[in-house]
């Protein structure tokens, strides 16, 4: 039995992180960590665990949670797991961080985009980019793994394959995503309030979101060159989902059959992803509360372009969920246990 850990388990990904452990047969959480509510029942602070879970809320003691845990995750703002990790907590327990501190290769990109100072570059080197379908086996020998962020994990599955196959010029591409408002977390924001965003839909951190490095690096790798793209975040009036829908410049003459190939050499054994059938657009409606990422395309010959998109849940394969995946490949389990998730609707 896996003992786990949740430092943040309060805020949105950390309720969705319960939600999932709860029902993996092979793991039994051990804290519940929660820095405004010490010493609440869990239960009190989500209803929806009334008699599900009996436990307190904890603090954010992670030297302490070490001894107690296998892993843990962190579910917290960005440069936390930074300022208290260290060599014998890692050779206590398994980390899975949730935040952007160990997604960079390059400190000073991370202390660019984020505006914080990095207080554990030694790991840097070490920690694993947790994109399940491209670095599983790196994961699997893992003690340290970067959680990616729900935009970038759609954006570099819907992109990665065309870009290492050479059919798409790196330096074309523009991403427009669309997110629902549980990305922007739990916390008290005016502009997330529901006044503030039902019935609407607004443009963020134009050319300045913090994701955009991090979608650049890992395309990167797959370019075998240096990427630069536009990425545009929008928010929008629904509680869960990722939609994204991106443009890039084809540096040949391709048919849908030859795309389609290509993802399918890629993904066509992946348990999380689902190429859609030709014509068929993905929509945030049929991903929500699974771990499945649903990608199509379209080319475009008239502009000799084409148009990759893709559907999240930003909450689930966007965060707790490939948390949970990459849990599995870290413990040697079967990589999709506790994720089995029919998608719900309506």
């Amino acid at each position: 039995m896996i003992k786990a850990g949740i430092i943040g388990s309060t805020g949105y990904a950390g309720a969705e992180l319960v939600r999932l452990l709860l029902g993996h047969e092979d793991v039994r959480i051990v804290w519940y960590g929660s820095r405004n509510y010490i010493n609440e029942k869990y239960s009190g602070v989500y209803q929806n665990m009334f008699r599900l879970v009996e436990n307190i809320c904890q603090d954010d003691n992670i030297k302490e949670l070490a001894n107690a845990a296998d892993v843990i995750f962190t579910a917290t703002p960005q440069g936390f797991c930074a300022s208290l990790i260290n060599e014998d907590i890692l050779n206590k327990s398994k980390i899975i961080d949730l935040s952007a501190d160990f997604r960079f290769k390059n400190v000073k990109v991370y202390q660019e985009w984020y505006k914080i100072e990095h207080r554990a570059s030694q790991y840097i080197s070490e920690a694993v980019y947790g994109l399940c379908e491209i670095n599983r086996e790196a994961v699997k020998q893992s003690r340290l793994v970067a959680n990616p962020g729900c935009y970038t994990t759609c954006s570099i599955l819907s992109i990665y394959p065309l870009l290492k196959e050479k059919m798409i010029d790196g330096n074309t591409i523009i991403v427009d995503a669309k997110s629902g408002t549980s990305g922007a977390g739990r916390g008290t924001k005016v502009d997330t309030l529901f006044c503030e965003v039902n019935e609407s839909i607004k443009a963020y951190g134009v050319a300045t979101h913090r994701h955009t490095p991090e979608i650049e690096e890992q395309l990167s790798y797959a370019a075998g060159y240096p990427v630069t793209i536009n990425f545009t975040p929008h928010l929008v009036s629904v509680n869960r989902g990722i939609l994204i829908t991106a443009y890039a410049s084809l540096v040949k003459n391709v048919s849908w059959e030859d795309v389609q190939e290509i993802y399918k050499k890629y993904y066509q054994d992946e348990c999380f992803i689902r190429l859609l059938d030709r014509d068929v657009c993905p929509q945030t409606k049929w991903v929500k509360g699974s771990n499945y990422v649903d990608i199509s395309f379209k080319l475009d010959h008239r502009t000799k372009r084409i148009i990759m998109m893709s559907a999240l849940d930003n909450l689930v394969k966007g965060a707790a969920g490939q948390a949970v995946q990459n849990m599995n490949l870290m413990f040697g389990l079967d990589e999709a246990k506790g994720l089995h998730l029919v998608p719900i609707f309506p």
